[in-house]
């Protein structure tokens, strides 16, 4: 798989993707623009505004008149907000590919942010926040995070708070936009049965005219952390949810790949150690995973469990002895192993991307928040050629007590037997 990139004269960033077998195309615009970027007194609204994108444009001013044209092409179209990014998508049959761009382009530079609809949708975005509320497994995420990174918009929540969502105006969104959403702070990636050479004369049609400014920037993390922490959320659940890690690196560090490569060891499927030992031996949770995260300046590797609630020690326990193993060097990874947890890595990037959304999603984030843009097959090397070594060198680099975390939702206030075994 390749792509093709282009700048259009105002700065924004065309990437295709010809996938030549399939008859779908997916066009992806994703903005430089997450809660990051926020302020205490607009916690939420890069979310918000993007429920906002599909509430009517000055050319189709209803989100009826939106979803009729998508749903008369048998489109889908969503939205997503993340920390650093925020993407508008539709994916449709590849003859619509036009229409598509029309669309998203007449929303991003033509939303109508109508004061009855920003209304109504304060309730819809107060309700979502109830839900991730009542969804622990969901949330406990968001509190690792809080964890981490504190009283910042990297720690905080998505979604923001309801009584900042309710203050929101249309002047809130308007100078939100014009903070982010220059040309040269987006780039339209369109993946799927495309022609890369019609691509761009049409993407020049509909985002040409797109200004550029100056734009916002975020305010780097400063990660001053010196002993083991512990957050608690009490909430009145059956099962404890546990986020246990430690702090790592940003994207884009040398150190990335590996990380990778240890998280798939410890958590990374139905055979990995931790989901055998938790799970399988001693029964404590119905969900053990480990994973890598990274943002543009910092990163770090967790395990998130549901797990008994009056085993919750034994749990953590658990989960700590794999983790003092990382961080000595005695972890005893073996050939096949290592083979095994590379192979669940590779095996997943490939199932993902055989969807234009996936594909699609994939180049948009590295042209945005890294260097360099690899194609899949340049991942799928950096993968294989993770060692032993390295995975040991990064167990001992990271998985110290500076760096450790643990984050925990529900019916549990035995907070010092939980301190007692944060220690490597």
């Amino acid at each position: 798989m390749n792509y093709t990139k282009k700048i259009l004269p105002n700065g924004l960033r065309l990437i295709t993707i010809p996938m030549p077998s399939f008859e779908s195309a997916t066009v992806l615009v994703m903005a430089g623009a997450g809660s990051r970027y926020e302020t205490k007194l607009n916690n939420g609204i890069s979310h918000f505004l993007e429920h906002m994108a599909f509430k009517g444009t000055q050319k189709r001013p209803s989100a009826m008149a939106i979803a009729s044209v998508i749903d008369g092409i048998g489109g889908e179209f969503n939205a997503f907000t993340g920390k650093e990014t925020t993407g508008y998508y539709i994916k449709a049959q590849n003859s619509h590919v036009e229409l598509c761009l029309d669309i998203l382009s007449d929303m991003l530079q033509h939303m109508l942010l109508d004061a009855k609809e920003i209304e109504k949708e304060k309730g819809v975005i107060s309700e979502e926040i109830n839900m991730y509320e009542d969804t622990p497994m969901r949330k406990i995420g968001d509190i690792y995070e809080n964890l981490l990174y504190g009283d910042t918009p990297l720690g905080w929540d998505i979604a923001g708070e309801k009584d900042i969502i309710r203050a929101i105006t249309r002047e809130n969104f308007v100078s939100y936009m014009e903070s982010l959403y220059s040309a040269h702070n987006m780039t339209v990636v369109v993946a799927g049965g495309i022609d890369s050479q019609n691509i761009e004369k049409l993407v020049n049609t509909y985002f040409g005219s797109m200004s550029r400014f100056n734009t916002k920037s975020y305010t780097p993390i400063k990660e001053n952390q010196n002993t083991p922490a512990l957050l608690l959320k009490e909430k009145n659940t059956e099962q404890i949810h546990v986020a246990i890690g430690v702090r790592t690196v940003p994207v884009d560090h040398v150190d990335e790949y590996p990380l990778s490569v240890l998280a798939s060891i410890l958590g990374g499927g139905m055979s990995s150690r931790l989901f055998e030992e938790v799970r399988e031996k001693r029964g404590l949770a119905y969900y053990v995973r480990t994973h890598s995260d990274h943002y543009m300046d910092a990163g770090s590797l967790t395990t998130l469990a549901g797990v008994d609630i009056n085993r919750v020690d034994q749990a953590v326990e658990v989960i700590m002895e794999n983790y003092r193993k990382v961080a000595t060097g005695t972890l005893e990874i073996t050939d096949t192993e290592l083979k095994k947890a590379k192979e669940y890595l590779k095996g997943h990037l490939v199932l993902e991307l055989e969807d234009s959304r996936s594909v699609a999603n994939f180049y948009a984030h590295q042209e945005l928040s890294e260097k360099d843009i690899e194609n899949p097959d340049d991942v799928l090397t950096s993968i294989e050629n993770v060692t032993i070594d390295q995975i040991i060198e990064v167990g001992k680099k990271y998985f110290v007590n500076s760096g450790l975390n643990l984050a925990l939702i529900g019916n549990y206030q035995n907070k010092e037997a939980l301190e007692k075994l944060l220690r490597f």
